[in-house]
């Protein structure tokens, strides 16, 4: 086979300067949804005395737009669980960027309908969980999470905020999925997405981890979704060329990245960690932009994190040369969350490839 050659990631001229942000304003969350890598109870006094305060978030906002950012998310956790909500939201439009929010809905109330009504967000994403409240509140455990979570999405409905809506499919609530599916499309006939595929939590909580591990589904049971949505699963047909090629293999080369990361976005923690991608969180790829600044993390950090390498032969042997990479969910940041090592292939993440790759061939 022929020995490709791939230029060094890491040369500034090569990469993009930073179009978009996502910022994450909490830790915090009012749900305690089964799956979650990320979410710490809502009052926790800890990971609330470590948010970025106001003045931290405006300051990094002007890096961002200094470095040609034109588009913020505001994420979390639960974002409306912040009082300062809306003067976060609104310093980050008065700097001339998009606003896009993440919420679960549930806080929304009529002061945020008031503040998006008057400054447009570019949309607003609410994940849904179920499509009645035992399945919803399933996954939440949180009691009245659902009438909360309809209450807040009529709200933004019926003001004309533009929302999207999308479901996160596990062992909880996926015999529910065509009703979650009808209840989206419903609302949203332009959009909706559905992942049935989970990773880790960032901290590393074995007791969490071991949850989302149960919540987890089978290959066949991924597969199965696939075939009963009839619009993605034909889409997945038509790009099976696309999505199983056999030019991808990174024969010839070491680097351990070889995704979009680094190419015009980064994540920025509740905390003030910059991380390339949310996933990310591995020893030696994170950066505190409370003891230096967005630009040096971005010109100076991120070539050497790109510039990682890998020479581990079941690495080499399997994930680096896979033709099947766009139906598995591994990449450098998930083995972390898995393992700890960011080079190490995941037994389940290759069976559903392998079966999500023969589901479409056959």
């Amino acid at each position: 086979m022929e020995i490709q050659e791939f230029p060094l990631w890491a040369k500034m001229e090569e990469r993009k300067s930073l179009f978009s942000f996502t910022l994450e304003i909490t830790a915090r969350c009012n749900n305690d949804c089964r799956h979650c890598y990320i979410n710490l109870p809502p009052g926790d006094q800890h990971a609330r005395s470590r948010e970025l305060t106001l003045e931290e978030i405006n300051e990094l906002a002007d890096q961002a737009v200094e470095l040609g950012a034109l588009w913020v998310l505001i994420s979390g956790g639960e974002p409306l669980l912040r009082e300062d909500f809306p003067e976060i939201y609104l310093l980050l439009k008065r700097k001339g960027l998009f606003v896009s929010v993440f919420t679960n809905a549930t806080l929304v109330n009529e002061e945020h309908i008031a503040l998006f009504r008057k400054y447009p967000p570019r949309d607003i994403e609410v994940t849904v969980y179920g499509a009645t409240a035992e399945s919803y509140e399933r996954v939440t455990q949180k009691p009245g999470s659902f009438a909360a979570f309809t209450k807040g999405l009529d709200l933004l409905f019926e003001n004309g905020v533009n929302v999207r809506l999308k479901a996160v499919v596990m062992r909880s609530n996926f015999k529910e999925l065509p009703v979650i599916a009808e209840f989206c499309r419903a609302r949203t006939k332009d959009y909706f997405r559905f992942d049935p595929q989970l990773h880790m939590r960032f901290d590393r909580n074995e007791e969490r981890n071991m949850l989302i591990r149960s919540e987890r589904l089978t290959p066949e049971e991924i597969v199965a979704l696939d075939r009963a949505d009839g619009e993605r699963f034909s889409s997945l047909q038509k790009e099976c060329q696309t999505l199983i090629d056999s030019a991808v293999g990174h024969v010839g080369c070491d680097h351990l990245f070889h995704c979009a990361l680094g190419q015009g976005e980064c994540t920025i923690s509740y905390d003030g960690t910059f991380r390339l991608c949310s996933s990310l969180w591995a020893p030696g790829t994170v950066y505190d932009l409370r003891e230096g600044s967005l630009r040096h993390a971005w010109e100076e950090f991120v070539p050497k994190v790109l510039d990682m390498r890998s020479r581990r032969p079941e690495y080499q042997e399997n994930c680096h040369n896979c033709t099947l990479i766009d139906f598995c969910l591994w990449c450098p940041a998930h083995a972390h969350l898995e393992t700890g090592e960011l080079d190490v292939p995941i037994e389940y993440f290759c069976r559903v490839a392998h079966a999500r790759a023969e589901a479409i061939q056959s």
